[in-house]
């Protein structure tokens, strides 16, 4: 308890003195009262007969034009109507200066409303008074509920004087921004200014506040400030008087408010005591905000944090953080001692749609040195992100014409290994598709001819990756990758052979440009350091300018369906049939051999003092990719897909009386599918390797299942020969050699027979049928869970013929359980068969108190072994009144 009263007054310290933003909602009366005489006819027409009782009504009986009979000395400045209505009845006074309306009764004039049960309108005195009714239980409904524009308030009984503006309101609650003040009694004493006695001021919402703080006498002054006299914190109805705030002022302003922010406190066995995430926020206009965060730690550590949010309606919206954090381990001087600074930038922005509807502008900047997360995150998932990246975009689509620009600014990185890839800019220029030989104006069916069409993808980048510490030595020259690709896919007419036979013939260009080239010489006794796999004898000279290197292909494709029926001989089957659809297709793919010398792509060069000769990639390592292949390339390729389905009889759906509804159709196998081709142009190793897909839903559990048959057998080195494996090989191996493979599934389940019964049970409450303490009354049956798993299962393929395959099996469980409507636990751990260990686990408990939320997590054991415990209030005004008990990972160094 006594670190909860440390806690509260640490949190409404600054308060004091520099406050914090709330929203007004307050009444604002500015009415001048009417003249009967203006009261719509509507109304006029209910007034109420004292002679002949309640059930007889009148019709007003004053000519229009005419004075009233009754005689006024000063009737009163109206500026509108006054409108009035109730469902019991409207009862008019002899004298014409009072109305009384009862049961819903609603006044309305301009932007103030009142509605309660009952409702008294004195035009001489220009009083409003009014207030609700106990039903049969007791229980005050239809009370007063005041509304001036967006402010409104409700209360027991409210009199109020229009003219004055002053008024007495009883047992008033009005909503102050995330909090409500109630109050007893409350007098308004002018338009803007009211004063009261004994009241609370609460974030909880319900009609008795489970906390407080209990102000013995305040002045509210809206859209202005809130000055009190001394107060103390009430818990569940117990008053906490020490320690007791002798006076407090609140800023209480529509507009933001500059002010202190409140520091966090606690220990760690590593860093030490710290106070965190304390600085000063600054409300600089209403188009952006700045906050100065720091963190400070007692052996050494500290961290600076800057963040502002900024925004102009209708054009763009964004924010910006930069964080700056030095951990210090261990003591100065020893083998221990390790000092670690480290920081983060994060970006976003965001353009409104409206703004401008051909031209768009984001960022989405996530940028941060490798061992950051490591060492700052408070969350597990920022913890466990080893992979990042950033784009900053620009697109431009330039109306009424098919060409778009974009250019982009990207970032990625791998915190595991600590490499970084710039792409600083990449731009693509691209024209949508155009029929060149079509008719701008044209008549009939289009020709064959009008149906070839092209399009245009240009691409530019520059890039770089290196590990992080080395990027900023890299030279610009030498290691910065660029370059320029364009592509003019053209499409050319399709047509239909047999009406079942789809053709569709294809050609496409591809060319790319580069600034630079390598040439490749022999140096007998060379000892070059050279990359990749090219011998140290060979010496590599690079030659600057433009470099074009082109390929092109062409193509023809075909594709049919084929349907196969099973039908059953029992007309009484629960099956109706079963249908196997068949999607074959076939291509035929050309491409030239550009490693002939007239291209240029690829230098013959000696290796050794043997004269052995080996072929060298003058484009290497481009952007884009190197050279194109050398040998040509005529494939055919070939896929067919499949996929099964039965048509039964739908046993739980015994509505329908249409034949044909009681049927439904399953999938049996979602997809089978596989794919190969082969090089009819090669002089070895023509067929590619096999692909096999498989998708299919057993009992609602999806199944995904894949593999890759390599048809060649392969050398002592690993090398694939020139022999197939089913001549070599018996049994199932006759098949391929399986390289990879593949079988995943997961199921979820959930609750749905605790929801029904819960229901039952309302029922049964609701229409009074049970007895006292009958069980179903006081117990919810209603237990909502939801549980599922996630199986994974991998393997590769040997290498060489001595070695074994590798099999990887994990699999994920995680749960979720509400014990009551206020109570939840979940679970979440995922788990290595082979390796026979657990990877992150956690486990949580949460439960809502209504106003205030309790939670902790838990993580048994790893690198992020922690716990938390935590009770704090939902509001975020009040998110520095909290109770935490807990133990960081930063302990587990």
């Amino acid at each position: 308890m006594y670190k909860l009263l440390i806690t509260y007054f640490l949190a409404l310290f600054p308060l004091l003195i520099f406050g914090q933003e709330t929203e007004r909602r307050l009444y604002r009366p500015d009415v001048s009262f009417l003249d009967t005489t203006n009261i719509s006819a509507a109304t006029r027409d209910s007034l109420y007969n004292y002679q002949f009782g309640a059930d007889t009504l009148l019709t007003d009986t004053i000519p229009v034009g005419r004075p009233d009979s009754i005689r006024r000395e000063k009737p009163p400045v109206i500026e509108a109507p006054i409108d009035y209505n109730a469902e019991d009845s409207i009862i008019g006074s002899f004298d014409g200066q009072k109305v009384y309306l009862y049961n819903n009764a609603r006044v309305t004039y301009q932007q103030i409303e009142l509605t309660a049960y009952f409702i008294e309108l004195d035009l001489e005195t220009k009083e409003v008074y009014a207030e609700g009714i106990q039903d049969s239980t007791g229980t005050l409904i239809q009370k007063p509920i005041f509304k001036d524009g967006r402010e409104e308030f409700e209360s027991k009984i409210l009199r109020y004087n229009f003219e004055t503006e002053k008024g007495i309101i009883t047992d008033v609650v009005t909503e102050q921004g995330e909090g409500f003040v109630h109050s007893q009694r409350t007098k308004k004493i002018s338009r803007d200014a009211f004063v009261l006695k004994d009241g609370k001021y609460t974030t909880c919402d319900a009609d008795h506040p489970h906390f407080y703080l209990h102000l013995t006498k305040a002045k509210v002054i809206s859209n202005n400030k809130i000055i009190t006299g001394p107060a103390y914190m009430v818990l569940e109805d117990f008053p906490i008087y020490f320690p007791i705030l002798p006076f407090g002022y609140f800023p209480n302003t529509p507009t933001y408010s500059s002010g202190i922010l409140v520091p966090m406190y606690g220990e760690e066995n590593n860093r030490g005591f710290f106070l965190r995430d304390g600085g000063y926020y600054w409300a600089a206009s209403e188009y952006f905000d700045l906050a100065v965060r720091g963190d400070i730690y007692s052996r050494g550590s500290w961290a600076t944090k800057l963040h502002t949010n900024y925004r102009k309606r209708y054009k763009y919206n964004g924010g910006f953080d930069f964080r700056y954090n030095v951990n210090v381990y261990g003591e100065r001087g020893q083998d221990t001692y390790t000092r670690s600074p480290q920081f983060a930038v994060t970006w976003s922005h965001s353009q409104d749609a409206k703004a401008n509807p051909n031209q768009t502008f984001s960022a989405s900047v996530n940028f941060s040195t490798s061992g950051y997360d490591k060492q700052n995150s408070i969350s597990a998932e920022n913890y466990l992100r080893s992979q990042k990246s950033s784009s900053i975009s620009f697109s431009k689509k330039f109306e009424n014409t098919p060409y778009n620009l974009s250019v982009n600014l990207r970032h990625s990185q791998n915190s595991a290994d600590t490499s970084l890839t710039l792409s600083l800019p990449e731009m693509t220029f691209s024209m949508g598709k155009i029929y060149p030989l079509r008719k701008k104006v044209r008549s009939g069916a289009l020709k064959w001819y009008e149906k070839f069409g092209v399009n245009y993808t240009g691409n530019l980048r520059n890039s770089i990756t290196a590990h992080e510490s080395e990027i900023l030595q890299k030279s610009f020259a030498r290691d910065w990758k660029n370059g320029v690709r364009h592509n003019i896919p053209i499409s050319l007419p399709s047509f239909n052979l047999l009406n079942h036979i789809n053709f569709s013939p294809g050609f496409s260009y591809n060319e790319k440009w580069y600034f630079k080239k390598y040439e490749y010489s022999y140096v007998e006794g060379g000892d070059f350091n050279n990359p990749g796999s090219i011998p140290k004898s060979v010496q590599i000279d690079t030659i600057s300018g433009l470099n074009r290197v082109y390929d092109y292909s062409y193509s023809v494709s075909a594709s049919t369906n084929i349907y196969g029926m099973f039908l059953p001989m029992n007309p009484n089957s629960k099956i109706r049939g079963i249908r196997h659809k068949m999607t074959p297709s076939m291509s035929f793919s050309y491409r030239p051999d550009f490693g002939a010398e007239r291209y240029g792509y690829w230098q013959e060069v000696q290796v050794d003092t043997t004269g052995s000769v080996r072929y060298f990639d003058v484009n290497d390592g481009g952007i884009y990719g190197g050279s194109p292949g050398r040998g040509a390339s005529g494939a055919i390729s070939f896929s067919l897909n499949n996929n099964l389905e039965a048509k039964v009889l739908d046993v739980k759906d015994t509505t329908k009386t249409d034949e044909e509804q009681k049927f439904k159709k399953v999938k049996i196998i979602d997809n089978l599918s596989l794919g190969t081709s082969y090089n009819l142009i090669a002089d070895s190793l023509n067929l590619s390797p096999i692909n096999l897909r498989a998708r299919t839903t057993v009992a609602g559990v999806s199944i995904n299942m894949g593999g890759v048959l390599d048809p060649y057998e392969v050398n002592e080195e690993g090398v694939k020969i020139h022999k197939y494996v089913w001549s070599e090989r018996n049994g199932l191996a006759k098949l391929g050699r399986l390289t990879r493979a593949n079988l995943s599934f997961g199921m979820n389940f959930r609750s749905k027979k605790g929801e029904q019964q819960a229901e039952q049970n309302r029922e049964l409450v609701e229409g009074e049928n049970v007895l006292p303490g009958d069980y179903s009354d006081y117990t919810d049956f209603n237990i909502p869970w939801d549980f599922g798993f996630d199986y994974s299962f991998n393997y590769a393929g040997p290498r060489r013929p001595s070695e074994k395959g590798r099999i990887t099996q994990t699999i994920g469980l995680r749960g979720n359980l509400n014990l009551t409507d206020k109570w939840r636990i979940s679970a979440n751990t995922n788990y290595d068969i082979v390796a026979r260990e657990f990877s992150f686990t956690t486990f949580n408990v949460n439960r809502d108190l209504h106003c205030w939320s309790m939670a902790f997590n838990f993580v048994p054991f790893g690198y992020m072994k922690s716990y938390s415990f935590t009770i704090n209030a939902k509001s975020s005004m009040l998110k520095d009144l909290k109770l935490q008990k807990r133990q960081s990972h930063y302990d587990n160094f």
